[in-house]
């Protein structure tokens, strides 16, 4: 080997571990902000009395936070490239941390409804920015991993955090739900400014402010309308209306962004097949039923089986661990079989996995609930490791920031839609035999619906070509060609 071709490995070498550190250094930002999404809302009946207020009422402290969030996630791609993706994820983690320590140290519930409206807002800025700074440092063979590293926040800390938030909340306080926060997002802020290099584009196109407005709108209308039809709260009609307001806020959006020269959001990368397949049709559909499982799962071990909070989360840390021990595997998975194999196998295996668990009973053996949540683990890190590396597989540079700000809006949409769809079965199965809570029997219906549209969306995959994503997967098959 030539001195040059040695130079090369090396500068080879040194950029791979870059982008690894670069994707941990993101990772923990993102660990941090989906925690704080999941863990808080184990203790709104002691913030409730804390603040002197009946339980029903802390739902705004999530709602807000949700609706700020959906409110600014269509401004993020723009604020990366006009003030730098650093600088821009710099702030959002400052700003969520900051409030972070506002909403723990609250004393009424208007002051922590605040708080929790700016904590949104810098949460709204946080992944999408984030994936713009994995995609500028990574190159393409280095993606999955990369991918593959800010993906397990996403996996891990939904399931991590209903556990934690009933421990810290037992033991401690709901304050500190909050103010576990700051020592993450310092170490994060640190971490960002050691190894996270500056990047923006030399002249950033002019705000779409109309764009922005429509978007935002639309999207908070949808995500609001999501909500409400998931609590049951105000009737069906105004569910509808917001429906049907965000539904036309977006058509308007969407007419806009095409007619326009410089839109907040380029709709470009809707034409590359394997960013619309994985994030828009058969993506969101996937996306949908995996995320369903984790809203579903302790309500059928608490309400279906009887169990304790605690006895729940135990079954849940069984499926925890499968999402964690898939990572091992996911790049040689990638390389041996391809996105086109990986995500309609795969797919169906975790679509089938869900629909198993609803057929799950007392008189299961714990061991067979163990080894089937293991495998639904296994087969839900897999996937949305697929998809999310597949969804950047073909994007040029000119359209990641747009792709990432469409990208995170769709898997917003997802996770409630799967919410949504799930809670929906699990209210009519019930009204249908005339009682308020669901039983077992109503369990089994909603794993199964949610089971088939698994089923349905993976088969869709098998339509992507069988190179798909190649050049990014190393596919043994792209590589003999």
């Amino acid at each position: 080997m030539t001195t040059a071709e040695t130079s090369e490995n090396g500068q080879e070498a040194a950029g791979g571990r870059q982008a690894k550190i670069v994707a941990l250094v993101v990772a923990v930002s993102f660990f941090m902000q989906i925690l704080d999404g999941t863990i808080v809302t184990t203790s709104l009946p002691q913030m409730a009395a804390s603040f002197g207020v009946q339980p029903v009422s802390m739902s705004i402290g999530i709602t807000v936070y949700m609706l700020t969030m959906a409110a600014f996630i269509p401004l993020s791609g723009w604020l990366g490239d006009r003030f730098g993706a650093r600088r821009v994820f710099l702030m959002s983690i400052g700003v969520f941390t900051g409030a972070s320590l506002f909403c723990g140290l609250s004393g009424g519930l208007a002051e922590f409804v605040l708080w929790r409206a700016v904590q949104g807002a810098g949460s709204a800025l946080m992944t999408p920015v984030g994936r713009i700074i994995v995609l500028k440092n990574a190159r393409k063979s280095e993606l999955v991993q990369a991918i593959a590293l800010i993906t397990w926040p996403a996996l891990t800390a939904p399931v991590i955090g209903p556990v934690l938030g009933g421990f810290i909340t037992t033991y401690a306080s709901w304050h500190w739900n909050f103010l576990i926060n700051i020592p993450i997002g310092v170490l994060g802020m640190a971490l960002v400014l050691r190894f996270v290099p500056e990047q923006r584009d030399a002249d950033p196109s002019p705000l779409d402010l109309m764009g922005f407005i429509l978007s935002a709108a639309g999207l908070t209308f949808l995500l609001a309308a999501l909500e409400l039809s998931v609590k049951g709260d105000g009737g069906l009609l105004p569910v509808l209306a917001m429906l049907a307001a965000g539904l036309v806020l977006s058509v308007m959006a969407t007419r806009h962004f095409l007619a326009v020269d410089n839109p907040l959001l380029d709709l470009s990368a809707f034409r590359v097949q394997t960013f619309s397949m994985s994030t828009l049709s058969a993506g969101t559909a996937c996306r949908m039923a995996i995320n369903a499982t984790p809203f579903l799962l302790p309500l059928l071990f608490q309400l279906g089986f009887g169990l304790s909070s605690i006895a729940a989360g135990t079954y849940l840390l069984v499926y925890f661990l499968g999402n964690f021990s898939m990572k091992a595997v996911t790049t040689p998975l990638l390389r041996f079989f391809g996105f086109r194999t990986v995500l309609g196998l795969n797919g169906l295996i975790a679509a089938l996995s869900i629909v198993a668990c609803g057929f799950l009973s007392p008189e299961t053996p714990p061991f067979l609930i163990h080894a089937l949540l293991f495998l639904a683990g296994l087969s839900r890190s897999m996937e949305f490791t697929a998809l999310n590396t597949l969804a950047f597989a073909d994007i040029n540079p000119a359209q990641r920031s747009s792709a990432s700000t469409l990208s995170s809006m769709l898997q917003q949409v997802s996770m409630l839609l799967g919410v949504a769809v799930a809670a929906a079965v699990l209210n009519i199965a019930s009204a249908l035999r005339g009682a308020e809570t669901p039983v077992l029997a109503d369990f089994r219906w909603a794993f199964v619906l949610v089971g088939a549209i698994g089923v349905i969306s993976s088969l869709r995959f098998l339509q992507l070509p069988a190179e798909a994503g190649a050049e990014v997967s190393g596919h043994r098959r792209f590589q003999k060609s």
